[in-house]
Formats: C-alpha cells, sequence, structure tokens
C-alpha cells in the first residue's frame, strides 16, 4: 500500500513537471500572443485592482471616523456609523482635490513654465559667467571645455517643449486612466470599504480551511504588523511632506526666492523619501537658486531649509509618527538605495516599511530558533 502511495505521488511529480514545461514552452513559443492576451487581461481588471488600492489606503481613515460615529448617542447616526464614515473620507478628499487644482498646482505650474521658458537665458548668464573667470580657474580645465561644449551641442528647446511636454502628460495620464475606469474604481472601493468585515471574514475563513492553524495565526500576525507599518508610514510620510511644502513654500516667498512655491512643492514631495529624498531635493533647489538668485540668496536659502528640515526630524516627523519603525538609521540608507536603484521612486519610497517588515519577520525566525535549540540542548 505505501509503494502504491509512493509511485502515484512519483508520477503526479513527474506529470505536474512535465506540464509545467509544456507551458513554459507555449508561453515563449507564443510570447506576443501571451502578452497581448495579458494586456488585455490587466486592462479590464485594471479598475478593480485601482479600487482595491483606494479602499486599502483609505481603510484607516474611514474605520476611524466609523468608531467616532459608533460612539454618537443619536441611533441614526450610530447605526449607519461605516457609510457615513466612508462617505465624510470621500466628502474630505474630493474638498481636498479642489483645493490643490483650483490654488495650490496653477501656482506650481505657472513656476514650472516661468522657469523652462527661462533656462536659456540662464544658461547665457551662466556661460557669460563662466567666460569671466580667470585662464588659471580649475574650471577651465580641458575636461570641463569639453562637457560644456557637450552640453552647449544639445538642443534643449526639443526637450523642454512646454505644450509637448503637456500633451505627453495628458497623454500618458489618458492610457492609464479614464473617465470610466475612475469611476469604476471608486464604485469598487466604496463597496470593499462598506463590506470589508464580510470580505475580510471570508477571506480569513478561507486561509483557516487551507492552512494549519499555527500557520494561519502567523499570518493573521504578519498581515496584521505589516497593514499596521504601511499605514503608520505612508500616511505619517504624506502629512510630513504637505507640512515641510507649506513651511518651506512661506520662508522662501519671504526671502524672496524665485520659484518658491515650485521648490517647497519639490522639497515636501522628496521629503517622503527618508534621508536620501531630502538631501536630492536640497541639492537641486539650491543649483535651481543658484542660478536665479545668485550665490548669497543660495547660502541663505540652505541655511533656512536646512534649519526646518532639523526642525521637521526633530520635532514635527516623530509627532506625526509616532512610534518608531525600529530600525536603524544604516538599514534605512540601504533600505532607501536598494529601492531606488531597482524600483526608482516607488521603490525609495516604499522601501523603509518593506525592510521593517521584513526585520519583523527575521527577528521572529531568530527568536525561534534560538528556542528550538535551546529545547533541543535542554533536552
Amino acid at each position: 500500500m505505501n509503494e502504491i502511495k509512493h509511485n502515484w505521488k512519483k508520477w503526479l511529480y513527474w506529470f505536474c513537471l512535465g506540464l509545467a514545461l509544456i507551458c513554459i514552452y507555449k508561453i515563449l513559443d507564443n510570447y506576443e500572443n501571451v502578452m497581448m492576451g495579458l494586456n488585455t487581461f490587466f486592462g479590464v481588471i485594471s479598475p478593480f485592482l485601482i479600487g482595491i488600492f483606494i479602499a486599502y489606503i483609505l481603510y484607516m481613515p474611514s474605520r476611524k471616523f466609523e468608531e467616532l460615529y459608533g460612539k454618537m448617542k443619536i441611533k441614526f447616526i450610530s447605526k449607519r456609523a461605516r457609510g457615513l464614515g466612508v462617505i465624510t473620507v470621500y466628502i474630505i478628499i474630493i474638498a481636498a482635490i479642489s483645493l490643490l487644482c483650483a490654488v495650490i498646482l496653477p501656482i506650481v505650474f505657472e513656476s514650472i513654465t516661468d522657469f523652462i521658458t527661462s533656462i536659456p537665458h540662464y544658461v547665457e548668464n551662466a556661460m557669460n559667467a563662466y567666460n569671466n573667470l580667470p585662464e588659471d580657474s580649475i574650471l577651465k580645465s580641458q575636461i570641463v571645455q569639453d562637457e560644456i561644449q557637450n552640453l552647449q551641442n544639445i538642443d534643449i528647446k526639443q526637450y523642454l517643449d512646454i505644450e509637448a511636454i503637456l500633451g505627453y502628460a495628458v497623454n500618458a495620464i489618458g492610457a492609464i486612466f479614464s473617465i470610466v475606469d475612475i469611476f469604476i474604481a471608486i464604485i469598487v472601493s466604496v463597496y470593499i470599504l462598506i463590506d470589508r468585515r464580510k470580505i475580510l471574514a471570508f477571506f480569513k475563513k478561507l486561509a483557516g480551511a487551507i492552512l494549519k492553524e499555527r500557520t494561519y495565526k502567523n499570518l493573521d500576525k504578519y498581515f496584521n504588523n505589516s497593514n499596521e507599518i504601511f499605514f503608520k508610514f505612508i500616511a505619517s510620510q504624506f502629512v510630513d511632506a504637505i507640512v515641510v511644502g507649506i513651511l518651506v513654500s512661506i520662508a522662501l516667498t519671504i526671502m524672496g526666492v524665485r520659484y518658491a512655491p515650485l521648490l517647497g512643492f519639490f522639497i515636501g514631495i522628496f521629503n517622503m523619501i527618508p534621508y536620501v529624498g531630502a538631501i536630492i531635493a536640497t541639492v537641486i533647489a539650491a543649483i535651481i537658486t543658484l542660478i536665479t538668485g545668485g550665490l548669497s540668496q543660495t547660502i541663505w536659502m540652505l541655511i533656512v531649509v536646512i534649519i526646518l528640515q532639523q526642525i521637521d526630524a526633530n520635532i514635527i516627523n516623530p509627532r506625526i509618527v509616532g512610534k518608531s519603525l525600529k530600525i536603524s538609521p544604516l538599514l534605512v540608507l540601504f533600505a532607501v538605495t536598494f529601492g531606488g536603484a531597482y524600483f526608482g521612486i516607488l521603490g525609495m519610497f516604499l522601501a523603509v516599511p518593506v525592510i521593517a517588515v521584513i526585520k519583523i519577520l527575521l527577528d521572529d525566525f531568530i527568536k525561534y530558533r534560538e528556542t528550538k535549540k535551546k529545547t533541543v540542548g535542554d533536552r
């Protein structure tokens, strides 16, 4: 009986392996058709995936509002706490987007347009300043002159055509999203947020039926920990970025720095990337200020921005984030560098919460192995 069971498992293994090899061969043999099919499939389900992502991001604030409405003594409100919580979150988001489109974005776009159209003038001023340097200056070495010549040969206008850039942006947005897709995604997210308990209960039952009890408990534990880390990190970094962007914009405007809203917006966004983002944004802002306002204004701009960033790092950010993710700065730097190298800006942004989750897994694995060794040693 055991021999028959062993042979059955052996044949099943070889059958599955052969089937997998055939599938891989057919995929490679019909690569273009498979890719077209996958593109069509993802094109169809993309609104649902976007809706799931929106619901995931809005889960925490909608739950907070649900708890708030649930504590009210008015029965009409407390009984409809979940629906009212979802509606409240969407009203806040619509109001924020309206404010962004009506007030902030036009100022930023105006600064971008003005800066791009003024680049030839700034380049000419920079070249005049370079030509006035002494002949023995290190900046007039042959290597530097060759690089400057290469930069001069680049046709900047073809890359900085405002209409072309806006056209590319509109086409890109149109290719990714459509009005119908956005509408479907929002409806999906609303249904998920309203029925989230039923959905989570279903998946928990499914996982409990498939997995062993110990595996299910560990999976549930790590899922909850991961959610807590991601929510805390993303939400706190987003709020912190808004605060930093507003403070820097106000400070640079008072100083008379040109393109202050653009620079503040830029520094605020990049501040969401731990450590590296603040440095990159400050360096780029300093270069733009040096070109547009001179050395003196650049030095004062750097002083003010660095002071604001230190206030943010030591006072504002810790209060917004609350509890630390409990990972070392060296690990954060490694995660951001690795994530940026392989996954770009999004990788730099998500690297820290991902490495925090990995650290939790490794810590638990080490504890498990130490406990197991200790148990074996006691025997």
